[in-house]
C-alpha cells in the first residue's frame, strides 16, 4: 500500500487536533516552553510526525499487512488520546479536583468525548470501510468502545487513586500519567476489537 492525499489529509487533520491538544495540556500544567521552544511549534510538528508514522506502518506493512492499519490506528488512537487528556484536564482545571471518584467521572466524560470521532476516523481512515454498517456496526463498535472506557478509566483510576504519586510528581501529573497507562491498554483492546469484530471486510 502507498501512502495517499487521504493519508495526508487524515494526518494533518488528526495531528493538527493532537498537537493542539497537548500544548494545552502543557499549559496547564504549567509547563509552557522546553528548552526555551515554545510548545506550540507542536502544530507543526504532530503532523509531520503523524504522516511519517503511517508512511512508517506502509514500510512495516510489506512484511506484516496488519501494519499497513496499524500505522493509521496508532495516529488515531494518539488523537483520541489527546482529545481524552485535554478534555479530562479542561475539567481537573475548571474544578480542581483530579482525584476521587469524581476523577473517574471526569475521565469516563473525557474518554467518551474522544470515542464518537474516533468512529469516524476508524471506518474511513484506518480500516476504510467503504460499505455502511448503519446502526449496528456503530453498536457494535461503541461496545468495544465502552468495554475500552472500563478498560481505560479502570486502569487509571487505579494508578491514581490507589498508588501514591512517584518520583515528586505533582496530584496533576499523576492524574495524566495515570490516563496514559489507561489509554496505552484500551488502545491495544480497541484495535484488536475493531478490527476483528467491528470493521472486518
Amino acid at each position: 500500500m502507498r501512502f495517499t492525499k487521504k493519508d495526508f489529509y487524515f494526518s494533518v487533520i488528526t495531528g493538527l487536533i493532537t498537537g493542539f491538544s497537548a500544548w494545552q495540556i502543557f499549559n496547564f500544567l504549567d509547563v509552557t516552553k522546553f528548552k526555551d521552544i515554545s510548545f506550540a511549534w507542536f502544530l507543526l510538528l504532530v503532523p509531520v510526525l503523524w504522516i511519517l508514522g503511517v508512511n512508517l506502518g506502509y514500510f512495516l506493512g510489506k512484511w506484516l499487512a496488519f501494519f499497513n492499519q496499524f500505522g493509521k490506528f496508532a495516529a488515531i488512537g494518539f488523537t483520541n488520546a489527546a482529545v481524552d487528556f485535554g478534555v479530562l484536564n479542561l475539567l481537573i482545571a475548571n474544578t480542581d479536583i483530579s482525584s476521587g471518584g469524581w476523577y473517574s467521572v471526569f475521565k469516563a466524560v473525557s474518554f467518551v468525548c474522544a470515542i464518537i470521532p474516533s468512529y469516524f476516523w476508524n471506518k474511513h481512515w484506518a480500516f476504510e470501510v467503504k460499505e455502511d454498517g448503519g446502526g449496528f456496526q456503530f453498536a457494535k463498535f461503541m461496545s468495544v468502545a465502552i468495554v475500552s472506557i472500563f478498560i481505560n478509566t479502570g486502569t487509571a483510576s487505579l494508578i491514581v487513586n490507589y498508588i501514591n504519586p512517584l518520583g515528586g510528581l505533582s496530584v496533576q501529573v499523576w492524574a495524566n500519567a495515570g490516563a496514559v497507562a489507561g489509554s496505552a491498554i484500551a488502545l491495544i483492546f480497541s484495535f484488536v476489537g475493531f478490527k476483528v469484530a467491528v470493521f472486518k471486510k
